[in-house]
């Protein structure tokens, strides 16, 4: 009798051994960011810096196990390290969205004002509730990887649905990010602010930032995209260039010099924040004032020139 064909669930999957060279390079191009990044936080101990030395690691990891995925031919018969591979890459991405979102927050003034809309903002803002709803995503991501390994196929229909969640929860938050950017933008536009720092980051940072939130929306959008179809999602041919290289790119804008700012930059701009606010409002004022006293201006030479009319016929009378 022949012997029992084992599956192997990388192949299934779309990974392949044509991938190994990048996988591998990846790998080595993430090593001197993690260095990089490690030596940063460091020497600048903020959540930025530390969450990306974070990010950089687990992308070590994940490419380490999709090496080991493509260049075995044993390997990916082990279900578990399939799905670990797939939970690490996906949950990882945590440490990237939140550090461009924090980078954002940390850069940004608070202009709202009243309304709805300003209680958009707010939400938007709200560091912590993005933090939770973000370890909310982790979690499902973590929890559907595990469901999905069982031989229940009742549980692993529950962990490709918990991992789908885990997907569209990081979108939401990634396009609330383009969304806030674009809100920081806004608020400089009219608040006509320009740094004369001779820093890259500091006077360019808005564009800077902005790259990072597309890069970030093109890898999710993809990641959501292809997210009923393993198999399209692996495909290196797409995986590659929508989700590995996006994702590599955003990290190298991080290192742009003066981008991130010091925990002294951030608690001296959080210091100013009511006054530069007040500022705002003031100027604010000001246009509308300088619209309604061009509005009396006018009125006023109406008026004199009816005047002078009026005294013109009495004269003549």
């Amino acid at each position: 009798m022949s012997g029992t064909s084992t599956i192997n669930y990388a192949r299934a999957d779309g990974i392949f051994k044509s991938e190994l060279p990048g996988a591998i390079v990846f790998i080595a191009l993430y090593i001197p960011l993690l260095i990089h990044n490690i030596i940063r936080s460091i020497r600048q101990p903020t959540y930025v810096l530390i969450m990306l030395a974070v990010f950089c690691t687990i992308r070590i990891a994940a490419f380490a196990m999709r090496a080991i995925l493509a260049g075995s031919s044993t390997a990916g018969e082990n279900l578990n390290l399939v799905v670990a591979e797939g939970v690490v890459y996906s949950v990882g991405f945590f440490g990237l969205l939140f550090s461009a979102y924090t980078l954002v927050l940390d850069r940004s003034v608070d202009y709202s004002g009243g309304g709805p809309i300003s209680i958009l903002r707010r939400f938007m803002r709200e560091r912590r509730l993005i933090r939770l709803v973000l370890l909310i995503a982790v979690v499902c991501g973590i929890v559907g990887g595990t469901k999905a390994a069982s031989s229940s196929s009742a549980e692993q229909n529950t962990g490709t649905t918990l991992r789908r969640v885990s997907v569209f929860i990081f979108l939401v938050i990634t396009v609330m990010l383009v969304l806030i950017t674009a809100d920081f933008a806004w608020d400089e536009h009219k608040a006509g602010t320009r740094s004369k720092s001779t820093s890259f980051g500091h006077r360019y940072g808005l564009y800077v930032l902005t790259v990072i939130a597309l890069l970030c929306s093109v890898r999710e959008i993809f990641f959501a995209a292809t997210s009923f179809n393993t198999k399209q999602q692996n495909n290196s041919h797409l995986w590659y260039p929508l989700a590995a290289t996006p994702e590599f790119l955003a990290v190298c804008l991080f290192a742009v010099p003066g981008l991130v700012p010091s925990r002294a930059e951030i608690a001296a701009g959080k210091q100013f924040e009511p006054e530069a606010t007040e500022l705002y409002g003031q100027a604010s004022a000001r246009q509308g004032y300088a619209s309604h006293a061009g509005g009396y201006v006018d009125n006023g030479q109406i008026g004199y020139a009816s005047r002078a009319g009026y005294a013109n016929q009495a004269s003549y009378a």
